[in-house]
Formats: structure tokens, C-alpha cells, sequence
């Protein structure tokens, strides 16, 4: 609805992009639940980290204690969908992971009257393809 409810950036240190990616999912998945969000769109724009979530067996893999994480928030009492979209229509996810970059490790969460959020927001909604040098 282009409406902001609550954000977060994370700064991970050096790592994979599938790694940031599955963070990004978990950390959003638990703000969703803790919001008392119940019916929940995960966009991303990673196909891979799709793959690890949806086929996730092997808790030896790499990315293995995000993902059980992620799994097990997905059994939940609570309708999750999972959708791969393109990273040029989530310049907002962009926005909140470039901020990740200029704070201290870790999870931070953001206060969602940032103007810069509806800016970002509406490029959203909107389905506007622009240049990524633009932010």
C-alpha cells in the first residue's frame, strides 16, 4: 500500500550476497511476527536464497542455521508467501541495505518517518525503472 510499518538495515561485515539476503529474510520475518503481522509477502530478489529456503534440508550447508531459522519461522500459525521479484522493482530493500553500509554491526531498526522511505517507497509502487547511480 506504499505505507512503511517498520524497517530495519543490517550491517553484516564481509559476507556472501545469498548470506545478507537470507539475514535480510529472517530479520524481516521476525519483525513481521513480532508486529502481529499475520498474513506476510517475502520479496526477494535472490532466486538462490529462494532455493535454500524452500528445499532446505542439509543443516550442514554454508547457509544452514539461516536457514532453519527461516524454516522454522515459516511453521508458524501465519500465512508467509514467498515471491521472487526483480531487484529493479525493490529499490526500497536497495535503499535499506546501501544504509546497512554506514552503521555499526549489526541489526538496526530505523524509525519509519524517515522521508527518504516514501521516496523509495513510491518508485515501489509505482514500477519505475531508474538508475541505480540515482541513490
Amino acid at each position: 500500500m506504499g505505507r512503511c510499518e517498520g524497517a530495519f538495515t543490517c550491517n553484516l561485515g564481509v559476507c556472501s550476497i545469498t548470506r545478507a539476503e537470507l539475514k535480510g529474510a529472517t530479520e524481516g520475518l521476525h519483525l513481521a511476527w513480532r508486529e502481529g503481522y499475520r498474513k506476510v509477502e517475502l520479496n526477494l530478489d535472490s532466486s538462490t536464497a529462494i532455493n535454500i529456503i524452500k528445499a532446505w534440508k542439509n543443516s550442514d550447508h554454508v547457509h544452514g542455521l539461516l536457514a532453519t531459522q527461516i524454516g522454522t519461522l515459516l511453521k508458524r500459525d501465519w500465512d508467509v508467501r514467498i515471491n521472487h521479484i526483480f531487484r529493479e522493482s525493490n529499490y526500497f530493500a536497495d535503499f535499506l541495505a546501501n544504509r546497512g553500509h554506514s552503521v555499526n554491526f549489526g541489526t538496526h531498526f530505523l524509525d519509519v518517518s524517515d522521508p527518504n522511505f516514501c521516496y523509495w517507497l513510491n518508485y515501489d509502487s509505482m514500477d519505475i525503472t531508474i538508475s541505480s547511480s540515482r541513490y
